[in-house]
């Protein structure tokens, strides 16, 4: 009987090991996700708000379904996104819209979407209707060419 509570706390010690190395690890992805964010200087809406203001301003939706903890989503805002020509061919032709995928509007965006992973970028028209979606890339130059 010994030997079985001995095999049994080895397997709950490792499991616990695992849980907080995955908990220790997301939380510490989250942190340097934000601290991209923080530091990206072009405007982010949610798609609410977006898709109002292409209306208004005769533009299209840029719609970026991320997760802050992403490793690939916190490239393409670091390489991408916060570069200046990208930035600006966006701010003169879309409205970008950036949707976090824990969150109740990415739940929606994925529905709506049919969107099963991320980073996943779509142009939408004012009225939400999708009209491309847009290869992942981390070269700026290479974005700009999609867009």
């Amino acid at each position: 009987m010994p030997d079985k509570k001995k095999s049994w706390i080895k397997y709950l010690t490792v499991a616990v090991a695992i849980a907080a190395a995955y908990f220790i690890n997301t939380e510490v992805q989250t942190r340097l996700g934000q601290s991209v964010l923080d530091e990206m200087q072009l405007e982010r809406h949610s798609l609410p708000e977006a898709l109002a203001k292409a209306k208004v301003e005769n533009k299209l939706v840029l719609a970026d379904m991320s997760a802050i903890w992403c490793p690939t989503c916190r490239s393409l805002d670091k390489n991408v996104f916060s570069n200046p020509k990208v930035q600006a061919k966006i701010n003169e032709n879309y409205v970008f819209a950036r949707i976090e995928y824990e969150s109740e509007e990415g739940e929606s965006f994925m529905d709506t979407y049919d969107v099963r992973a991320f980073p996943t970028i779509l142009i939408l028209d004012p009225t939400g209707k999708r009209l491309k979606k847009i290869e992942y890339t981390s070269s700026p130059e290479e974005f700009n060419s999609f867009l």
